[in-house]
């Protein structure tokens, strides 16, 4: 009897440890989305780019699952970013194009994002990094509270940069509030002509530590020109080189005190790097780091700070139950407005990896991103994906992954794809619409660019547009790079495609 007692003692016990050990898999996991800028498909070792050392990120697809057909939504950050929140498409909307530095909040405050749905489902949210979404509204006064902002799209914390490290108003804001703000060095910024008496890079190019190119000639900040103008708040001002500590050390302490205060609360973290993008200024600890100049040292720093999170998570016993996720906002660009000697010592490197295009153009490589999930409680390590899945999906399928339903109306273009997600269904959407200067559509194979105005190069980034005149059509399955259109021998599959991408731009689409 005793035996039998104890026995089945045991029997318990080992159960007991068996289902605690399988129980963070069942539960909500943390989610922590790692959205970086300019970040090309070819640009790490995991995708087969070996110019540059990224181990920390190689690691994500080593531990957990690379999608070989990852989107963004558009082929540039404003447009991408608003569909990665609100789960629609960026076209449908005006003033969704590239943000000045000004400009109002695009999304208004009432409206479903994806930090609101998971506020819902019982989540804390933090963004930290580039927002380049708006803030405020028409008449935004930078020195006092700033709202609409991200505290009023479903964000409990943020940690941001208003736009883009190349554009002013060169300051952090936190919450409401621009860091550092003296009240007897106001703000002012403009974008339609100088304002004060700052130096500008058009004009006193001899304070410049960093040449511009082409567009970055305004206000000077920290030796470096911007686009816009800006005068007032100079304790607030950022300095590049830190950019990246700053953020990194922000994402971490929003782990930490959640931890410490909210333990049995889900979180979701929304980390938005500024590396990859211009100016490309790495802190002297990775200055020179890279055979490719500024942009490899910078990819190398980004490295560093998606390590810096890991080892965070590993440190707190997160990583088993939460979902990491490392994606771009577009894709690569060398020379995009200063002489930092990105296109001179590229060398052999493919930012784009085998497709066509970059950031700003139609091509694959204007959207096809890196996409690299890990979720060592579902996600089996080493695992590769061909599912076709687009960052506008997030909203739908964040929703699902909690257990939420999305509001009539919401995210009228986002799908659930977590069984893609989780590596349960191979195929992932049944189409994309793709947008740049051209809207592209992508079904299975094929892929229809249409017809549109404008220069095929873009001479200043020499990135070609996709802007052929005609209309263009490719198999991406014999053809990756898009080298030869098919349009002229394939008219019926033209004629779908086209139908398809007028059904979807009038909003007929019944793909649910």
């Amino acid at each position: 009897m005793l035996r039998r007692f104890w026995s089945k003692c045991l029997v318990q016990s080992l159960l007991s440890l068996m289902l605690c050990d399988a129980l963070p898999a069942a539960e909500q996991p943390n989610i922590v989305l790692i959205y970086v800028d300019d970040l090309g498909y070819g640009d790490l070792g995991c995708t087969g780019g070996g110019a540059v050392s990224t181990p920390n990120i190689d690691r994500l697809a080593d531990e957990g699952c690379r999608f070989t057909d990852g989107h963004s939504a558009a082929a540039t950050c404003t447009p991408s970013r608003y569909a990665l929140l609100t789960g629609e498409y960026a076209w449908r909307r005006k003033g969704t194009g590239i943000a000045t530095g000004d400009a109002a909040s695009i999304i208004a405050a009432d409206r479903v994002t994806l930090a609101s749905i998971l506020r819902r489902a019982g989540y804390r949210s933090a963004v930290v990094g580039k927002w380049h979404l708006g803030l405020g509204t028409a008449d935004l006064d930078w020195n006092r509270p700033i709202s609409p902002g991200p505290l009023d799209l479903g964000f409990d914390e943020s940690f941001i940069i208003p736009a883009t490290g190349d554009r002013v108003p060169c300051v952090y804001v936190e919450g409401r509030q621009v860091v550092g703000l003296d009240p007897a060095d106001p703000i002012q910024v403009s974008f339609s002509g100088p304002i004060g008496a700052e130096p500008t890079g058009l004009q006193n190019p001899e304070l410049l530590k960093l040449q511009w190119e082409h567009g970055h000639n305004a206000t000077i900040v920290n030796g470096i020109s911007r686009i816009g103008f800006m005068s007032g708040g100079h304790k607030a001002r950022w300095v590049d080189e830190d950019m990246a500590d700053v953020l990194t050390a922000r994402a971490q302490k929003f782990i930490e005190q959640h931890v410490s205060s909210h333990h049995q609360q889900p979180f979701f973290l929304f980390f938005s790097t500024h590396d990859v993008h211009v100016p490309r200024v790495p802190h002297p600890r990775f200055a020179g780091r890279s055979a490719l100049g500024a942009r490899g040292d910078v990819l190398e720093q980004l490295d560093w700070s998606v390590g810096q999170l890991l080892k965070t998570l590993e440190q707190h016993q997160l990583s088993r139950n939460t979902l990491v996720i490392l994606t771009s906002d577009n894709g690569p660009v060398l020379n995009d407005g200063y002489r930092d000697e990105a296109a001179e010592r590229n060398g052999k490197h493919r930012p784009s990896g085998p497709f066509r295009g970059g950031k700003y153009s139609a091509f694959e490589g204007g959207t096809r991103v890196p996409m690299l999930v890990r979720w060592p409680a579902r996600i089996p390590p080493r695992s590769t994906s061909d599912a076709l899945i687009c960052q506008v999906d997030f909203l739908a399928t964040f929703a699902a992954l909690t257990g939420e339903s999305l509001p009539q109306g919401c995210g009228p273009d986002s799908r659930n794809l977590l069984p893609a997600l989780l590596l349960e269904d191979r195929h992932g959407r049944a189409h994309l619409v793709q947008q740049a200067g051209a809207l592209s559509v992508r079904q299975g194979r094929w892929k229809l660019i249409e017809s549109s105005k404008g220069p095929a190069l873009n001479r200043q980034v020499n990135i070609e547009t996709g802007n052929l005149g005609q209309v263009q059509l490719y198999d991406l399955t014999a053809d990756p790079g898009e080298t030869r259109n098919l349009a002229a021998t394939e008219p019926t599959q033209v004629a779908e495609l086209q139908q398809l991408l007028d059904q979807i731009r009038n909003g007929s689409d019944n793909d649910r």
